[in-house]
């Protein structure tokens, strides 16, 4: 009885390495995991840019209030309040457009 594992007898048991199946492989993987994480930073972009607006919006409000009912006074004290507010908006923008490429698996341009 002959060794079924024996390539010179079984000429059944492919051993030759295709690289066209690795590569397909490997691109399907790739595109999986870049179908994933696309998805991923696409959410946690938004969301950050929800947190980011919402945050921006109360700390001008509360910057806008507080210059309103103190006067020129308190105006200092609104006004840095409305830039603080400004200042985290903007960050939070920032980072999450870095999140999305990163999602996107881009780098930065």
């Amino acid at each position: 009885m002959s060794n079924p594992f024996d390539t010179k007898t079984n000429k059944n048991l492919n051993t030759t390495h295709n690289k066209d199946t690795d590569t397909n492989i490997q691109s399907t993987i790739t595109g999986a995991a870049k179908g994933t994480t696309s998805m991923l930073g696409n959410a946690t972009a938004g969301l950050a840019n929800t947190a980011g607006g919402v945050v921006g919006a109360a700390t001008r409000g509360l910057g806008e209030t507080v210059t309103s009912t103190t006067g020129q006074a308190g105006k200092p004290v609104g006004d840095a309040v409305t830039n603080l507010g400004a200042g985290v908006e903007g960050a939070a923008r920032e980072t999450a457009e870095g999140v999305k490429k990163a999602g996107e698996w881009r780098g930065a341009e």
